[in-house]
């Protein structure tokens, strides 16, 4: 199993290693940038006055509504030179472009390289991919060119279709499989219906991607439990976005994703922008390194963590950070509790009663938050109503508005036309004035 040679550094070597990069991304920034060009003209920021990573505080962040609406003016490189288009969803309606050169697809590599190296991948393994390879999404071409630079096997079924995926978990052997975790929980369920015995099968590991399996203190969540209480396989999980580049994955302690800090600078600020101490809540804001094509300076992704510092087992002392705990624009308001949309995910996959699922949130007449849960239910049934409701009220002390649906009708919610993902989530409030 390779480790880049950084990560077994101390901290101060790897903070040494970091300041070099981030001061050489600066004055690239200012020379080929025009977004940043402008940014540092608009706040005063001085070339001069950032001489290391304690004064980079006088940049200010910036966001994903920054790179909507400038998308092109963050591209540092002439496009003849950009080898691939790929893209992330927008928050304002139109996806944002992510333009990588043939140099940053090599980075993308040998990022998923040492991650699958991380979650004890190996030339002997093979990897079958439930994910799409398409519609510019970066992550899935990323995990086959990192399992070809680990040498390893590697099996593009796609997402979806469990009668397909086990047809070929029997045909080819697959040790790993990379999935959502949702869909493994579908995986296992199809095995149960048709008697195939899941734990006879060649799959021993599994790289979970898009959605937490555990919580915050790293103990498995609902979803974990539902895979692992069934199929005896290891769980590794990934946290990663199109933005960033870069992969935080776990090792086998299962214990946060491990930073990598040869492509990565982070940072966990507060709602004023300033650090938070280890095991508190904060936004992550990245700064990418060796990115040539659209590089990101303190971009605040949204995404609401908790890192840790102690040295991990597997000899790495870098950063580990949690699961997401939840989205920064995503924090729900209900009835004076604050929620995150994952606490409702667990919730909702803990119940026996509930085939599938989509979470709506709006508001109400007053502007207050109000919840909608679009349910798929295991039956129609009074019965099953009561079940439903008496564990919400059970677990949530307030009871949300319920919306039973069909299985065409939920499917449609959660996957509609040109998306990559389901959509769990529907955010429809009303933006406050």
């Amino acid at each position: 199993m390779y480790i880049p040679n950084i990560e077994l550094q101390s901290k101060a070597t790897i903070r040494e290693f970091q300041e070099k990069e981030v001061m050489h991304l600066l004055g690239y920034l200012r020379e080929f940038s025009p977004f940043y060009r402008e940014w540092f003209a608009q706040h005063g920021v001085q070339a001069s006055a950032i001489k290391s990573l304690n004064d980079l505080h006088l940049i200010p962040p910036v966001n994903k509504e920054h790179l909507q609406e400038k998308n092109w003016d963050f591209l540092c490189v002439d496009k003849s030179k950009i080898a691939e288009y790929t893209t992330t969803s927008g928050t304002l309606g139109k996806p944002v472009i992510i333009a990588l050169t043939e140099k940053d697809q090599t980075r993308l590599t040998y990022n998923e390289y040492i991650s699958f190296c991380c979650a004890d991948g190996t030339e002997n393994d093979i990897f079958q991919l439930m994910l799409t390879l398409d519609r510019q999404f970066m992550a899935g071409m990323a995990y086959y060119n990192g399992i070809r630079k680990l040498g390893a096997g590697v099996l593009r079924v796609g997402p979806g279709v469990p009668s397909l995926q086990w047809e070929n978990i029997a045909r080819i052997e697959p040790t790993t499989i990379v999935a959502v975790p949702s869909f493994i929980v579908k995986l296992i369920a199809f095995a149960q219906e048709h008697n195939i015995d899941i734990n006879a099968s060649s799959v021993k590991k599994a790289v979970c991607i898009g959605e937490n399996i555990r919580n915050a203190d790293f103990s498995l969540n609902v979803l974990g439990k539902k895979i692992t209480e069934q199929w005896n396989i290891k769980l590794y999980s990934t946290y990663a976005s199109t933005e960033m580049q870069t992969a935080f994955t776990e090792c086998s302690a299962g214990i946060g994703g491990h930073h990598h800090p040869e492509l990565l600078y982070i940072e966990l600020l507060d709602d004023n922008n300033q650090p938070v101490a280890p095991g508190q809540d904060g936004e992550v804001t990245i700064t990418t390194l060796g990115v040539e094509g659209m590089p990101l300076l303190r971009y605040k992704t949204g995404d609401i963590c908790r890192y840790y510092e102690e040295a991990c087992s597997c000899g790495r002392h870098t950063m580990r950070l949690s699961p997401v705990i939840g989205r920064r624009k995503q924090m729900i308001k209900y009835k004076g509790t604050t929620l995150y949309p994952p606490a409702l995910f667990d919730l909702l996959n803990d119940m026996e009663e509930v085939k599938e699922f989509v979470v709506e949130v709006f508001s109400n007449e007053i502007g207050t938050d109000e919840i909608l849960l679009h349910l798929w239910p295991v039956s129609e049934s009074e019965d099953t109503d009561r079940k439903i409701r008496s564990y919400l009220q059970a677990k949530l002390r307030v009871i949300p508005q319920v919306h039973y649906c069909t299985q065409g009708e939920i499917m449609k919610m959660l996957m509609p036309e040109g998306v990559r993902k389901p959509i769990k989530f529907m955010d429809n409030r009303t933006p406050m004035a």
